[in-house]
């Protein structure tokens, strides 16, 4: 393998946390087999589609209304994107804004069973509305939603997948050419302190308005008192 290949493909490696500079971009019709690795590519949704993070995710800071993309895969020159879009009002759609603090839906995809490390099962690609400081990371906002596992500065597991290695360099591998698109699992949103209005309530926890139930017994008391003594007076009378 000559060096300027190693290079390529070491920084394919670490683009799930410590890639710099540019990488080149080879595109196919067909599969070709190639040596490579397997790991968690990170990503930016830009212009309706998937781009092969410039920074790492620790370096890089995504703006308000952003999406952030994770992908598993086995992969060589050709990146691996996330193979749902990454549509932000589907994610953040539903999680108000709030002062202070941005939104960035993240879009984590485990990747196929082909993939899989053995005896490991990818769940389904989920999207989740992370609100956070403006000042966080890629990595802090994939902290956010769920446990990362950390290995000598990558990003090796995400919510427990994989749940071993990290990195694995493999020879051979063939890379497809084009892979079906899936819907995302929308889960709820994390790092949000809004209050639903419906949280709030406006009587009595029971729901039965004692208020009106005390004014009403004092009404019936002073009209009934006030019914005896009229009585009193037209006895005395006669």
């Amino acid at each position: 393998m000559t060096a300027h290949r190693t290079v390529r493909l070491v920084l394919s490696l670490l683009a799930g946390l410590l890639l710099a500079g540019t990488v080149a971009t080879v595109t196919a019709s067909t599969a070709q087999a190639e040596d490579g690795y397997r790991f968690w590519g990170y990503y930016q949704w830009s212009n309706g589609q998937w781009a092969f993070s410039q920074k790492g995710a620790d370096a890089f800071v995504p703006a308000d209304g952003a999406v952030e993309g994770w992908r598993f895969a086995v992969g060589g020159a050709k990146p691996r994107v996330p193979r749902a879009a990454g549509d932000f009002e589907a994610i953040c759609g539903k999680t108000p804004a709030e002062t202070g603090k941005k939104r960035v839906a993240l879009v984590v995809d485990p990747g196929t069973p082909e993939d899989a490390i053995a005896g490991d099962t990818p769940g389904e690609a989920k999207g989740t509305c992370v609100v956070t400081d403006p000042k966080s990371t890629g990595a802090q906002v994939l902290a956010a939603a769920g446990p990362v596992r950390i290995e000598k500065g990558l990003t090796c597991g995400i919510a427990g997948y994989p749940s071993k290695s990290c990195g694995d360099q493999l020879k051979n591998i063939k890379v497809p050419a084009t892979e079906a698109p899936v819907t995302l699992q929308i889960g709820a949103a994390v790092g949000s302190t809004a209050t639903p209005a419906a949280s709030t309530p406006a009587s009595d926890s029971s729901g039965t308005p004692w208020t009106g139930i005390i004014i009403a017994v004092v009404v019936v008391v002073l009209l009934a008192g006030g019914g005896f003594v009229l009585n009193r007076r037209r006895t005395a009378a006669q």
